[in-house]
């Protein structure tokens, strides 16, 4: 087996945030396997440590806030630097073709005048 099919293999079957070829793959069914890992891990390190049960319960739902702000902000930048697609740059001419142009310094108001 070569070096490739090995992260291959590994990356198909522990769901690993990082595919072979090296691209960012964050969907939610890898979110949740690393999330539960990781809180896995702090309840197992609080629990060696001696700490009582609602300091386990705290460090448990601390780790969880912050996973969820990590995926949350990964997945916004994700979103934030993809290309628009070729359908977004149509709906974004059509857009463009029906409305009228306003005059340098035109103000728009949606107050409407009673005559």
């Amino acid at each position: 087996m070569a070096h490739g099919e090995i992260l291959g293999w590994v990356s198909r079957h522990f769901c690993m945030l990082v595919s072979v070829d090296g691209s960012t793959d964050m969907s939610l069914p890898k979110f949740i396997v690393g999330m539960l890992f990781a809180l896995a891990i702090v309840i197992s390190w609080s629990y060696f440590d001696g700490a009582s049960l609602g300091t386990i319960l705290l460090r448990a739902e601390i780790c969880v806030a912050i996973s969820q702000a990590g995926y949350f902000l990964l997945v916004f930048l994700m979103v934030a630097r993809s290309t628009p697609t070729v359908a977004d740059r149509m709906r974004e001419a059509e857009r463009g073709l029906g409305a009228p142009k306003a005059a340098k310094g035109e103000k728009f108001s949606a107050r409407r005048s009673i005559r």
